[in-house]
C-alpha cells in the first residue's frame, strides 16, 4: 500500500518511502480494519496512526457524500416522471417528512413487483443530490446490491449477533466514531427487508440514535423507513418453535406502536406488460400471503386454486418438467 501512494505521488513529484506515507497507510489499513471489526489497530499490537486535528475516520463521511449531485439531480427529476399516483404520493410523505426534520419511523408495505425498490432508489438520490447523507442498509447481501450505497445492517450498525438470547442490545458504535457521525447526521436511514430482522435489531438500533446525541426522542429523532412484505419469510431462528419466531418479528416490539404505513398496491410488472395471467398470479399470492385461502383443519394445509401452478405427482416428475423448461428457456 505504501508503494501504491509512493507511485501515485511520483507522477507529480520524485519521492522516497517517507513517514507520512507510512502513516497515510496505517490510516487505510485501521479505516478497513474498523469497518470491518469495529475496532483500532492498537488492540492488533500494530502502531496507531496519526491522525492529525481531525480526530475521527472522516472517509466514513466522505464514502456518504461522494455522489454526484449534479448527476442525481438529472436522474431524479426523469424518474419522477416515471411515478405512478399511488408511488407519487408515498414519495412525497416521505421527502415531507424529511424536510420537516421531525424524524419518524415509517414502514413500506410493498409486495414483489409494485417499484419499491425503484421508489427507495429515488428518495436516496433525492437526499444524496442536496450534498446530504442518506443510509441505506439491508437484512440479507443480495438486497444490499439493489440499492446505491447500501450495506447488510450487521455490517453498517455492527449488531449484535446473538439478539436472541440478550434482552436488551445495542449496537456497537461508540460516540465518536465515524459511523456515529454519519448516523447523526443522516437524513434519512433507509432498512430493505426488514421483514426478515430480528425485532431487538431495530431495538438495538433505537437505543443506539437515542445514545448518540443524547436525545431521548424514539429513534434520537432520526427518520427511519422500513420496508419489506411480511407476507415472504419472517426471521429464522434457530432451534425454536412458530411461536419464538412470531414472537421475534418486528410487529411484536413495543416500537411498532410508533409505525406510520404506507402501501404500494400497484403491481407494476402486471401495468407496464400488461398481461392478465401475471395479474391472477399476482392477487392469488396476495390471497394466499393474507391468509384468505381455505385450510385443511386436520392437516393445516392450504389448497392452492386449480389454475395457481401446474401439480405433479412425483419429484422425478418435477425434475423432467423443470430440465425441459430450463432448455426450452436457453433456446429462446
Amino acid at each position: 500500500m505504501s508503494e501504491d501512494i509512493l507511485h501515485r505521488i511520483r507522477v507529480s513529484s520524485d519521492l522516497e518511502v517517507n513517514e507520512e506515507m507510512h502513516n497515510q497507510t496505517l490510516l487505510l489499513i485501521e479505516n478497513m480494519y474498523y469497518l470491518m471489526c469495529g475496532s483500532l489497530l492498537v488492540r492488533l499490537g500494530m502502531p496507531a496512526p496519526d491522525r492529525g486535528m481531525n480526530g475521527a475516520f472522516n472517509t466514513e463521511i466522505e464514502r456518504e457524500r461522494e455522489y454526484d449531485p449534479h448527476e442525481l439531480i438529472q436522474s431524479v427529476q426523469s424518474n419522477v416522471l416515471l411515478l405512478n399516483p399511488k408511488q407519487k404520493e408515498v414519495c412525497d410523505t416521505l421527502i415531507n417528512a424529511i424536510d420537516d426534520g421531525n424524524g419518524g419511523l415509517f414502514f413500506l408495505d410493498a409486495p414483489g413487483g409494485t417499484g419499491k425498490t425503484f421508489l427507495m432508489s429515488l428518495i436516496l438520490a433525492t437526499v444524496r443530490a442536496r450534498s446530504e447523507i442518506a443510509v441505506a442498509i439491508a437484512s440479507s447481501g443480495i438486497a444490499a446490491t439493489l440499492l446505491d450505497g447500501c450495506r447488510t445492517a450487521h455490517s453498517a450498525l455492527k449488531s449484535p449477533l446473538n439478539l436472541q438470547t440478550t434482552e436488551q442490545p445495542t449496537c456497537n458504535i461508540s460516540k465518536h466514531s465515524a459511523m456515529a457521525k454519519v448516523l447523526v447526521e443522516s437524513k434519512i436511514i433507509i432498512w430493505d427487508e426488514c421483514t426478515i430482522a430480528h425485532k431487538r435489531a431495530l431495538e438495538a438500533l433505537d437505543r443506539t440514535l437515542k445514545d448518540l446525541p443524547n436525545d431521548s426522542r424514539y429513534f434520537g429523532g432520526a427518520m427511519i423507513l422500513l420496508s419489506g412484505d411480511y407476507r415472504q419469510t419472517l426471521p429464522v431462528i434457530p432451534r425454536s418453535t412458530a411461536a419464538d419466531e412470531i414472537n421475534a418479528y418486528l410487529k411484536a416490539s413495543n416500537l411498532w406502536r410508533y409505525v406510520k404505513k404506507l402501501q404500494l398496491p400497484v403491481n407494476m410488472r402486471v401495468a407496464l406488460l400488461n398481461d392478465l395471467a401475471a395479474d391472477d398470479f399476482s392477487k392469488q399470492l396476495l390471497t394466499i400471503g393474507n391468509g384468505r385461502v381455505p385450510v385443511d383443519e386436520s392437516g393445516g394445509l392450504i389448497s392452492f386454486p386449480s389454475n395457481f401452478c401446474n401439480f405433479v405427482s412425483s419429484k422425478d416428475e418435477l425434475i423432467n418438467k423443470m430440465s425441459l423448461l430450463t432448455k426450452k428457456i436457453l433456446n429462446g
